[in-house]
């Protein structure tokens, strides 16, 4: 299987926590903690990928 290739957001700096992304393999999303990078991944098809976006968009996981 090919390797992922990250990429972390352009909202991130280098010290605050951040999760990266890769999109490079065909029907999959990969995403990892940025400061643990030989961490555990969550991958997400590209619909669970598209729910997850519409919510965060939406203000659902804003914290209190």
């Amino acid at each position: 299987m090919p390797e992922f290739t990250y990429q972390k957001s352009s909202y991130s700096d280098h010290e605050d926590e951040c999760v990266e992304v890769a999109t490079n393999i065909p029907h999959t999303i990969a995403i990892r903690d940025s400061k643990d990078p030989l961490g555990p991944i969550l991958r997400l098809g590209p619909a669970s990928w598209a729910a997850f976006n519409d919510a965060v968009a939406a203000g659902r996981f804003e914290r209190g």
